[in-house]
């Protein structure tokens, strides 16, 4: 006598629905870990960034006496004209051929925005946790620049706020100051911070930038409080109050005059002696009293 057998070759809906499931959660519970690790790696190169920014800010100094200006500033037939403090400090992060071809250009051609050196992409200057991913953009909308222009998500710290005639920070317009001058200390006072380019990228070009104001203000340097820069247009109608550190879009022109970066809580900065912390939006009434070189402020970060 013999039994006949049914072989099933597929899974049952039910079995199928329950496969699905534990898919499901499987993912669920792999995607947030995935995310904190690209975020931590984020993170760490930033920090790095930050840290070679600090060095080659601290041998410039001891190179020439002071630290470099902010930004020097745009005159007619000035050899620098317009360039940030990323591009006088480009021999100390071992980019001195670039440095060497910018200053041959501007000998003969003093316009900034003609500089080849302009479009170089430099990775040392930007964050990989900028969702554009972009390193250098063509043909801007609000200028003349034929080539590609090379992007920054750092900023100087010029000071509490964006009046000329009040630059109490480390980088600003034509500054030239001794660490000896940071009177607050060097660990308690930022330098540079994170800012990612404006929406329309027009704003936070690492070799030279105008700024809104023919200071760099918002392309190279930025302020802890720079209303005049939130009200002057050139980013839109922008509230009074969205200045200072706080979250970001980039696709926000508003976004591009306040500190923040796209770390999760905060943005990362160095501060005057060298080494890189992240500080949270919780301090940004303090933000003022870190940017101050020597407002004698006493702190205690949150």
């Amino acid at each position: 006598m013999y039994l006949l057998t049914c072989r099933r070759n597929a899974f049952t809906l039910i079995e199928l629905l329950v496969v699905i499931a534990i898919v499901a959660i499987l993912i669920g519970l792999l995607l947030p870990a995935v995310q904190k690790v690209r975020e931590a790696a984020s993170r760490t190169t930033c920090i790095n960034n930050l840290k070679q920014m600090g060095l080659a800010l601290h041998n410039y100094h001891d190179a020439n006496g002071n630290l470099p200006s902010g930004y020097y500033p745009y005159a007619v037939s000035a050899r620098y004209a317009a360039w940030s403090w990323m591009a006088f400090i480009l021999p100390y992060i071992e980019q001195q051929n670039a440095y060497l071809q910018a200053d041959a250009f501007a000998a003969t051609d003093f316009y900034p925005w003609h500089n080849p050196v302009l479009g170089i992409p430099m990775k040392i200057y930007t964050c990989p946790n900028d969702p554009r991913g972009v390193l250098v953009v063509n043909n801007p909308a609000v200028t003349t620049v034929n080539g590609p222009i090379g992007l920054t998500m750092y900023l100087g710290s010029s000071g509490t706020s964006d009046d000329p005639f009040t630059p109490d920070g480390i980088l600003y317009t034509n500054s030239r100051i001794h660490l000896t001058h940071i009177t607050d200390g060097t660990s308690n006072t930022i330098m540079v911070g994170e800012r990612p380019p404006s929406a329309d990228m027009n704003f936070g070009w690492w070799f030279a930038g105008y700024g809104w104001d023919g200071r760099g203000t918002a392309d190279c340097v930025l302020p802890a409080r720079a209303v005049g820069t939130a009200a002057s247009g050139y980013f839109g109608s922008c509230p009074a109050a969205n200045v200072g550190l706080r979250p970001g879009d980039v696709n926000n022109m508003c976004d591009a005059v306040h500190w923040w970066s796209n770390h999760p809580g905060g943005a990362l900065f160095l501060m005057g002696d060298g080494s890189a912390r992240f500080i949270s939006y919780a301090n940004d009434d303090i933000l003022p009293a870190l940017q101050t070189r020597s407002g004698g402020e006493v702190i205690t970060l949150r």
